[in-house]
């Protein structure tokens, strides 16, 4: 009986060759929304203001869509990920 060999280099390229890749540009989305945080707060008094954190994300989408040349939602899901990254950071912030 032939026996199979298992080549784990070529598995593991294969896993990392099929993970989405991030566009450079979407990275940035995050030092985006912190500089625009500082004007209008993300967390008051404690609690979350989702009113600006929406503000925040719609502004930093469009950022996002000019500079990555991605539709609108991929653009809004990336900006609310990182919005809400960057409004849970200075809640424990403040919580400490």
């Amino acid at each position: 009986m032939p026996y199979r060999t298992v080549s784990w280099t070529r598995i593991d390229r294969a896993g990392r060759d099929s993970r989405p890749t991030i566009p450079a540009g979407m990275r940035g989305a995050r030092a985006l929304i912190q500089l625009g945080a500082r004007t209008r707060p993300l967390v008051v008094a404690g609690r979350y203001d989702r009113a600006a954190i929406m503000a925040a994300a719609c502004k930093a989408a469009t950022g996002i869509q000019e500079r990555c040349g991605v539709s609108r939602a991929e653009a809004m899901s990336s900006a609310l990920k990182a919005t809400w990254q960057v409004a849970k950071a200075a809640h424990r912030a403040t919580a400490h």
